[in-house]
């Protein structure tokens, strides 16, 4: 007889512990075995069962001569340094191999220091000074006895300025090499003498400088700025690893539990450690590494151990955990999705336009109000802005659609109200092409490219219902919207599109939420609260809107979701905003711009909202 699960059922996994994002999203901290003496900025190296910590501040000085070795399991006190000192270069490829320069210290006489010493497992021997004194760089140095590299620091020739330059070490002595291109100290890094990473620390002068969370990357003959960090606010983190896979833990001010991983192009926060640390001491591989120090000078430390076996996060997912007990579902989690900050554009304005569908790295910001009405352009590609061509009209407050290298801007106010004009963008330049046939402003827009564009709302000069498509070559009218408005945010493609908010002949923002299926608008679920001159991102089925001009004074910072059915409250942005547009989807996106609580009046901020992926509990209802 057949069984009715082999007809109807489905298999699924079981597995002992949820999905995760990678190898290192896998990871997990754990206490280490606690050092003989209570130290923080110390040099540190080696691999996680051969390893040495020497130098930096105990409890009971500022410095200090001691050194410890660790074999993966316990700590044993080693033969002292000829010379004690704090947050200095230094680097061990095992417990009997190890090289520290540079540092502080208060003995006579005090200063930074340029002195080197070399381990071999039973002393240390003073070898050739550094060519360039420097302490504050403990995380910042790697390499071998016969192929070493230091960077970065303080206390050079101009004591107080933070360091650029870096010397490799051959093994009897010292040779300047590449500059840095921001000087830092007290930032983390991991490598080899031709292959290094650099990453956070303080840069600028005069000391002690601002955090930074700028990354570098080394290839043996230049340093190249790389993609930042996640956590902006860090300094005095450990860090271990390799260029490709390094981990950086913990920081200052304050002290943090937060951990990145670095894959070699981009860094992910990963599991936090269990306590806030700095003062970082680090040693072995990403997947296997230990972190040392704090501000209270301790023995403590913990061990990152990644796993080798795991299963890779997919949207879609269906499993069950056995150790949970709990059947989970893999769901882009966008409720608990969260804005951060990006780099600013290079012009401050509000009212702009914007590409429609293009991803969160990559779109256009367009025309809009500085003031007075701008005719510029600027693209983002993931990282910084780029001004390009501008506008052949300066205007704001027009309507724009389509992606990074294919959209339209059309309409707005500038050299006259109400304008009917309509300029296409091949990605390089602008060019003017079939008008409106309703001039307007205060209109919004949607659209797939320059040829399929949607004109929908505005003023002339009171509010209009009028609705366009545009062809790629002339504009149709359409039916119109149900409810007259202007500022009225939307998005989308042709010929679905989202309209909702806006403000109509009542003085108070509406709520009304309208989808447009390539004939006709209809009604759906009203907003949580009503606005306009907020920014709107996505499709018919799956939008965010952010910011905006609701009742209240003043502008706002909530963000709602629209799953197609109806809008859910979800995170704020950092900094509330009217007048606003960006790029991308309900899953990740661009606000740019926009026009902030006085007296601040235009901004150029920007900040990028992500949503990740999430195991989910299902429950019975």
């Amino acid at each position: 007889m057949a069984k009715y699960s082999d007809i109807k059922g489905f298999t699924v996994q079981t597995l002992a512990s949820d999905t995760v994002p990678s190898q290192f999203g896998g990871g997990v901290w754990s206490s280490g075995p606690t050092m003989n003496t209570a130290r923080a900025v110390g040099a540190s190296g080696g691999p996680s069962t051969s390893s040495m910590v020497m130098g930096g501040s105990d409890p009971s000085s500022d410095y200090t001569a001691t050194a410890e070795t660790f074999n993966g399991t316990t700590w044993t006190s080693a033969p002292n340094l000829n010379e004690g000192r704090v947050e200095p270069s230094g680097f061990a490829t095992s417990s009997e191999a190890a090289l520290m320069s540079g540092g502080y210290t208060t003995s006579s006489p005090a200063g930074v220091r340029s002195t080197t010493e070399t381990f071999d497992g039973s002393s240390w021997t003073e070898v050739s000074d550094m060519i360039v004194g420097r302490s504050s760089n403990s995380g910042t140095s790697w390499g071998t006895l016969t192929a070493g590299s230091a960077v970065a620091g303080t206390g050079n020739t101009s004591p107080g300025v933070n360091n650029v330059t870096q010397e490799y070490w051959n093994g009897s002595s010292w040779s300047e090499q590449g500059d840095l291109n921001l000087g830092r100290r007290d930032a983390g890094g991991a490598g080899i003498q031709t292959a290094g990473l650099v990453g956070a620390g303080m840069s600028g002068s005069p000391y002690p400088g601002t955090i930074t969370n700028n990354t570098e990357s080394w290839d043996g003959s230049s340093w190249t700025e790389v993609a930042e960090m996640n956590d902006s606010l860090r300094a005095f983190g450990g860090s271990f690893g390799t260029n490709t896979e390094a981990i950086f833990a913990g920081g200052q001010p304050p002290e943090t539990t937060n951990t990145e991983h670095w894959n070699g192009s981009a860094w992910t926060e990963v599991n936090n450690m269990s306590t806030a640390r700095s003062g970082g001491m680090g040693f072995g591989l990403a997947t296997d590494g230990y972190a040392y120090g704090d501000n209270g000078k301790s023995t403590a430390g913990e061990r990152f151990e990644a796993p080798s076996t795991f299963v890779k996060i997919t949207e879609g997912q269906l499993y069950f955990n056995s150790t949970a007990n709990a059947f989970k579902e893999t769901i882009t989690d966008i409720p608990g999705a969260t804005w951060a900050s990006q780099t600013s554009m290079n012009t401050a304005r509000n009212q702009s336009g914007s590409s429609e569908a293009s991803p969160s790295s990559q779109g256009v910001i367009v025309g809009g109000n500085e003031p007075p009405a701008s005719a510029k352009t600027e693209q983002w590609n993931g990282s910084a802005w780029t001004e390009t061509s501008d506008l052949n009209a300066a205007r704001r407050d027009g309507g724009s659609g389509g992606v990074y290298a294919s959209m339209g801007y059309f309409g707005g106010t500038g050299p006259s109200p109400d304008m009917a004009t309509n300029e296409l963008w091949n990605g390089s330049s602008w060019t003017e092409s079939g008008d409106l046939n309703t001039g307007r402003q205060g209109v919004r827009g949607s659209g797939s490219s320059s040829t399929s564009l949607l004109c929908f709302g505005g003023s002339n000069p009171g509010q209009v219902t009028n609705t366009e498509e545009f062809d790629g070559s002339s504009w149709t009218e359409v039916n119109d919207l149900n409810t007259a408005r202007e500022h009225n945010p939307g998005s989308g493609t042709v010929p679905t599109t989202i309209c909702a908010g806006g403000i109509a002949t009542s003085p108070q923002p509406r709520a009304e939420t309208e989808l447009f299926d390539g004939t006709s608008w209809t009604e759906v679920s009203d907003l949580n609260e009503g606005r306009w001159g907020g920014g709107c991102v996505g499709t018919s089925a799956s939008a965010i809107m952010f910011g905006g001009d609701p009742p209240s004074p003043t502008y706002t910072a909530k963000t709602e979701f629209w799953d197609g059915t109806s809008w859910t409250e979800v995170g704020d942005l950092g900094t509330s905003r009217g007048w606003t547009n960006g790029f991308g989807t309900a899953k990740s996106a661009i606000a740019a711009g926009g026009y902030v609580n006085p007296p601040a009046g235009q901004t150029a901020v920007v900040e990028e909202w992500t949503a990740d992926l999430a195991n989910k509990t299902i429950t019975a209802s």
